[in-house]
């Protein structure tokens, strides 16, 4: 399975189609958060149309809450606290972020964000264990999540990482990249506001990662 996961798109969707062109054939887009800057929640309407393939999305921080009424109204499959199966592969989102200092319009109490995933786990475990896809735009504490040297993920997200075989996150720009914590696969895309994004292919036995610049 092909991945284009795309994040932090914060409102400018004027990277979209070359990230697209440049992806190539996928098989489903993953948007881990954060697809606009605050606002308005009808901005997601400028996804619509744009892929050919499933398009997945977790809101993230910088969004509204009531962008979640916004997706379930598009073409967007709305992630949140909810489960897809493509496959082999169960996709399990959870969005927004662990409190931050700036009170953002989309955070979670982590005592919140375990308890949501906690049974989405419980019941893809049955017949998807180690096949699982956890799409958070909070990044697990602990990896992909350093500013200045502070690790400033999510400590619930965290304690989910071995019962996953891949993390899709964002939310710490600075920490684009790709990590591994024993099986597990870890990928932020960067900011698709900057052109980034990342190309990954899903099998059985392995993850690989590219990395899109445009």
């Amino acid at each position: 399975m092909k991945i284009l996961a795309i994040a932090d798109i914060h409102g400018d969707f004027s990277h979209l189609e070359d990230i697209k062109e440049k992806a190539g054939e996928i098989d489903v887009v993953v948007i881990s958060g954060d697809i606009t800057n605050f606002g308005p929640s009808s901005e997601v309407e400028q996804l619509n149309g744009v892929f050919d393939v499933p398009v997945f999305a977790v809101p993230g921080n910088c969004d509204q809450k009531d962008i979640l009424e916004v997706l379930d109204d598009s073409e967007i499959v709305n992630l949140h606290k909810a489960t897809e199966r493509i496959g082999d592969f169960m996709f399990v989102g959870i969005g927004g972020s662990s409190p931050t200092p700036f009170n953002t319009p989309f955070e979670l109490e982590e005592q919140e964000i375990e308890d949501a995933l906690e049974p989405m786990f419980n019941a893809c475990e049955g017949d998807c264990k180690g096949n699982i896809v956890m799409v958070s735009h909070a990044p697990p504490k602990g990896l992909l999540d350093s500013i200045s040297g502070d690790n400033v993920g999510s400590a619930a997200v965290a304690k989910f990482i071995d019962r996953s075989k891949l993390v899709i996150c964002a939310h710490i720009h600075e920490a684009r990249g790709f990590a591994r914590s024993g099986d597990t696969f870890l990928v932020n895309p960067g900011m698709a506001a900057d052109g980034y994004a990342a190309l990954i292919e899903l099998e059985q036995d392995n993850v690989s990662v590219s990395f899109i610049e445009v």
